[in-house]
């Protein structure tokens, strides 16, 4: 099964058991829904079934508790845990999105030549950005648009970019 990383356990919210979470998705009320599946990722490949009892928001932050772990002692030792959507539970992305998950570790390259390694997605204000890091070990970010964005081949574990002078 594949899976899609929606969120981060931040930390436990009150004693009931409640988390606040970093939500990592455009789609925070279609993703977290109550009554719905989670999966909360051990090690390097172990996810772990988790359903979510109850949803609220709380000053903004997304508040959840899940069936079973209804107090801060059972629910403490997942702080920082990544949380994830099976991708069969979810809508296929439009041509052209793609999740944030699926383009790190692609390779970058400009020219037929390879120019780094994306390590992250990071969100802007009008829009995302990858962070690089170069074939000379640099970290540069490079705004995920057409403008410098020609193509992205998940089959083919690359993207690759226009570049401007200044821009690697």
């Amino acid at each position: 099964m594949d899976y899609v990383l929606i969120g981060k356990i931040a930390t436990t919210f009150a004693l009931k058991g409640e988390v606040k979470m970093d939500v990592y998705t455009d789609f925070a009320d279609e993703r977290f829904k109550t009554g719905s599946t989670v999966y909360f990722k051990k090690g390097k490949s172990e996810y772990t079934a988790f359903k979510i009892k109850h949803k609220r928001y709380h000053q903004g932050r997304l508040l959840l508790s899940f069936c079973g772990f209804e107090d801060i002692n059972l629910i403490e030792p997942f702080k920082g845990t990544e949380v994830y959507k099976a991708k069969e539970d979810i809508l296929p992305l439009a041509a052209g999105e793609y999740y944030f998950n699926d383009l790190k570790g692609l390779m970058i390259y400009a020219d037929q030549q390879l120019k780094g390694e994306v390590i992250t997605v990071e969100e802007g204000p009008k829009y995302n950005f990858l962070r690089i890091k170069t074939t000379d070990n640099k970290e540069v970010l490079i705004p995920f648009i057409p403008v410098f964005i020609k193509d992205v081949d998940l089959k083919a574990g690359r993207i690759d970019i226009n570049t401007i002078e200044g821009l690697l």
